[in-house]
């Protein structure tokens, strides 16, 4: 069997350790031949297409970034887009499945080929923001909030020195699992997700709060967040390659906002795609090695349209389906258990 893999959409500290796990278990169990499609979808409906032996991922699981390399594109459009034309190119080069790694709008695109025209398709989850449902965790994600954290830790002191409010912003799209997870651990004085929409009211009185117990405020928000009077978070980048608002800013609206009513110095710190970057923690190593091993099985399998997933401590299979319908939110007991500490 020749399998062909793909990692698309944003980068994520991990992707190399899948394409290594998912090698290594298909050559050792199965003698399974691999290639991979260059840029994401864009290989596939360009058939830009590279051989993938055990050599090339030796010591891969360690590096950041995608050896495959990775893009926003959907494979619905285009001149090879489609599932007709994607089902030709794959007969012409002899691959019988496609492994599909990454995020909501990867794994949609994924299920709709499969659903549409056949394609035989597995996906392995990936996203930093760990909003997919039907998984505990994605790989990324650990990563991205040990970044976060360390950011936090590095501007606490600098805070302190100047007496100033510092603002936070993290990614996360439409969920706060990062700015949540980053905030407590980085004892933020206040976390904002998009789950949860605040009052600038409710934000400057727990920046009071802080600076008249003699500290300075710290403050975490995520990027999708919304004020209470919000109708969609911010956004002024326009749309990603699936029509969705690319978001960020919301911390140099928050920052000045609360100068102006606290007369407290306030500074906003947009973290951005540092929180991609770099090796992987060794929570992600781990997790991503046994996804890429978990897929290869559930290709042997004949799972289409699924995708690999981490229930507790154990990976098993579920339909994409049941990942991308909803959005795996925070809920109100975690944020209830963190706001304790806000102020």
């Amino acid at each position: 069997m020749k399998i062909g893999i793909l990692t698309s959409g944003g980068d994520c500290p991990g992707l190399n350790a899948v394409i290594r796990g998912s090698v290594l278990k298909g050559v050792i169990s199965y003698d399974t031949e691999f290639v991979g499609f260059r840029n994401g979808w864009r290989g596939v409906v360009e058939e830009d297409i590279v051989p993938i032996v055990r050599h090339d991922v030796r010591g891969l699981a360690k590096q950041g970034g995608t050896i495959l390399g990775s893009s926003r594109t959907n494979p619905f459009e285009g001149e090879g887009g489609g599932p007709e034309n994607i089902q030709r190119m794959l007969d012409r080069n002899g691959i019988d499945a496609i492994v599909a790694i990454g995020g909501e709008g990867t794994l949609t695109a994924a299920r709709r080929l499969y659903d549409e025209g056949g394609i035989k398709v597995i996906g392995v989850p990936k996203t930093i923001d760990n909003d997919l449902a039907a998984t505990d965790y994605s790989f990324g994600f650990d990563t991205a909030v040990q970044i976060a954290t360390e950011a936090i830790d590095r501007l606490r002191t600098t805070a302190d020195s100047h007496g100033r409010c510092m603002v936070l912003e993290v990614m996360g799209r439409h969920v706060g699992w990062i700015a949540l997870h980053s905030g407590m651990a980085g004892g933020a004085h206040a976390i904002l997700i998009p789950e949860q929409p605040q009052s600038i009211e409710q934000i400057t009185e727990w920046v009071e709060s802080v600076r008249d117990r003699g500290r300075a405020p710290l403050v975490v928000v995520a990027e999708g967040f919304k004020f209470d009077d919000m109708a969609e978070a911010h956004s002024h980048k326009g749309l990603d390659a699936f029509n969705r608002p690319r978001l960020g800013g919301i911390a140099e609206l928050i920052a000045p906002m609360i100068e102006e009513r606290t007369g407290i110095e306030s500074r906003a710190t947009v973290l951005g795609h540092i929180q991609r970057g770099g090796e992987p923690t060794a929570f992600d190593r781990v997790l991503a090695t046994r996804l890429g091993m978990a897929v290869v099985d559930a290709v042997y399998d004949g799972a289409w349209g699924s995708m690999v997933t981490l229930r507790g401590t154990d990976i098993q299979t579920v339909s994409i389906a049941d990942a991308v319908g909803t959005l795996n939110q925070v809920p109100q007991s975690r944020y209830d258990e963190a706001k304790i500490l806000f102020g």
